[in-house]
């Protein structure tokens, strides 16, 4: 089977001969430092995820490289400070900086991105047809709104929503809906889209706060993707147990989220409900872990969570991981079911 009908079959529990699939997220910063072990990791291993080549006929305002050293400005307008190469940096200083927010007009909703031309998108599919192709585009509103209001002031309007904020909520959500059905009439195969939802320990903010004000909204992007026939994943680090079940409950199709930071026990209850997205520990065993440690943990993983799928071979390449950790996670993979078997 090609990689695309792998990633289905492991997303629907019918996975019952074929490989793990694999994703490997890689930063600049290991591409500039370990050019070698990433040309290895590409020739020794089939990548099954890829997305197609999209232009737009407005480009996206921005200004500066988000991996580069310095200021970088995003589509939003909200700028990140910079202090590492080869990673994404940090806003420092809010858009909105009124408590009741009447200067939301300083934000630019970019539509650019809105100004993707279908059958281009399409066209580009044609040509990757065998790979599980994933959207253009990841609604993030948790953490937009913090890039534009600062973590610590949103927290607070959260708290108590000022209305000029709510309307402002409604406008993102109604753009990022019309983003994900514009993907969603696409040849893609998959809609994505983000939030940080976890601490080390536990959620950001209350799970009420969470449900009042983000379910609604991730709900319609599921329900978007699943009205016209798409998967859906999410990525979310830190510990995002308390709102795994709803995600759940929501119908999400898979998610990227910290489960060594959860405990991979802790999620034993979730097996055959959800696809998990990944991942192995960037903490301490991508960093600092012995090779044995690497397969205890890839073979605890499997252990708990494979039930003729609902597990992805996904490891990220970056800051601080050690090259050699990086390979032993794909290649105990495969070991795990049958080495290659490409068929």
């Amino acid at each position: 089977m090609n990689s695309r009908e792998l990633v289905l079959r492991t997303l629907e529990f019918r996975n019952t001969s074929g490989r793990v699939p694999r994703q490997l997220w890689s930063l600049p910063w290991a591409c500039a430092k370990y050019p070698q072990m990433m040309a290895k990791l590409a020739r020794d291993f089939v990548w099954d995820f890829d997305g197609p080549d999209v232009r737009y006929a407005r480009a996206p305002q921005t200004r500066g490289d988000p991996y580069a050293i310095g200021e970088y400005v995003d589509e939003w307008g909200c700028v990140f400070t910079n202090v590492h190469g080869g990673v994404i940096g940090e806003v420092k200083a809010p858009l909105v900086v009124e408590d009741d927010w009447s200067d939301a007009g300083k934000v630019h909703i970019p539509e650019e991105f809105l100004s993707f031309d279908i059958a281009q998108v399409n066209a580009s599919c044609a040509g990757k047809r065998d790979k599980f192709l994933m959207a253009g585009c990841c609604p993030r509103p948790f953490e937009q709104l913090q890039f534009i209001r600062g973590t610590a002031n949103l927290y607070m309007d959260l708290l108590d929503p000022p209305p000029r904020m709510l309307a402002f909520l409604e406008e993102m959500h109604d753009f990022y809906c019309r983003l994900l059905r514009k993907w969603a009439q696409t040849d893609v195969d998959a809609l994505n889209f983000m939030d940080d939802w976890g601490s080390q320990n536990d959620l950001l903010i209350s799970p009420k706060l969470w449900e009042r004000f983000f379910q609604p909204m991730y709900r319609d992007y599921i329900d978007i993707a699943h009205a016209h026939g798409k998967k859906i994943f999410m990525h979310s680090d830190g510990n995002t147990l308390r709102i795994l079940p709803r995600l759940i409950d929501l119908g999400l199709d898979a998610i990227n989220t910290q489960i060594f930071c959860i405990g991979v026990g802790k999620l034993a209850p979730f097996r055959g409900k959800i696809t998990f997205w990944g991942e192995i520990d960037r903490q301490r065993l991508l960093p600092q872990g012995t090779l044995q440690e690497i397969d205890e943990a890839v073979q605890s993983v499997y252990a708990t969570l494979w039930q003729d799928g609902g597990a992805i071979a996904q490891c990220e390449f970056g800051a601080g991981a050690n090259p050699e950790n990086v390979y032993r996670v794909f290649q105990r993979w495969s070991e795990l079911r049958g080495g290659e078997r490409e068929e």
